[in-house]
């Protein structure tokens, strides 16, 4: 039964549905059950330093990659020709600036890390989830650093355009998306899966702060119903 069974049919053409349902369905509930969860439980109260330089870092780091991969893998081949732009030129720019940010949220998330582990305080006040993301999102750094040395052997962009192809196949339903990655290399594909697994875990973990900013304006649009408010009326004067 099993015998025509691919692991890379299951990551790449399967896992991106499974992730995607995951993350909207799992974000809208948890949002809706127990909003009073929607925080990222900030333990800014214990080491206060700390905590602000390995922030800081972090998160500029992370969301310069996180829109550097959302506009490299998504960005239609067709306008990278349009423009003119070589495949080589965008692959030294996500290098580049892929690599700079990338180990500046590495240093940000081991900073972090440590933090978390070594202080007995926190560590006592950290879920289990808390670690664990941390730990999933270090080593996704990590691994994304480590494909730098592979994409520096091959710099025509080709590797690139593959990757793109994929997500974009993905995205447009196409069931034979997965063939575009099944023979690249294997750290590539562990980076995906990561990718993916930190997909599915979001909303389960204190990574849904990232995008309350988006999840409220669309609760107060479509809510039931509104607030009434009255004005105060002063008392009347009594009569003497």
């Amino acid at each position: 039964m099993f015998a025509n069974f691919s692991i890379d049919f299951f990551i790449f053409g399967i896992m991106p549905y499974i992730a995607l349902t995951v993350l909207i369905v799992g974000s809208i509930a948890r949002y809706e059950r127990d909003p009073f969860t929607w925080k990222s439980s900030s333990s800014q109260l214990l080491r206060r330093k700390q905590l602000i330089l390995g922030s800081i870092l972090f998160h500029v780091g992370i969301i310069t990659v996180f829109f550097g991969h959302l506009l490299g893998l998504f960005t239609p081949v067709w306008v990278l020709d349009a423009l003119g732009i070589p495949y080589a030129v965008k692959q030294w720019m996500a290098v580049l600036i892929g690599g700079i940010a990338g180990a500046v949220a590495l240093v940000g998330a081991t900073i972090l890390l440590h933090r978390r582990l070594t202080d007995s305080r926190i560590r006592m006040n950290s879920s289990f989830s808390d670690i664990g993301i941390m730990v999933l999102i270090w080593l996704q750094l990590l691994i994304g650093l480590g494909t730098i040395t592979l994409t520096l052997r091959h710099m025509d962009g080709v590797e690139m355009v593959t990757f793109m192809n994929w997500s974009q196949s993905v995205i447009l339903l196409n069931i034979n998306a997965w063939l575009d990655v099944a023979n690249v290399h294997w750290l590539y594909k562990v980076h995906i899966f990561l990718g993916l697994l930190i997909t599915i875990l979001f909303p389960f973990t204190r990574l849904v702060h990232m995008v309350s900013g988006f999840a409220a304006p669309f609760r107060y649009l479509f809510r039931s119903g509104y607030q009434i408010v009255r004005t105060r009326r002063a008392p009347a004067a009594r009569s003497e």
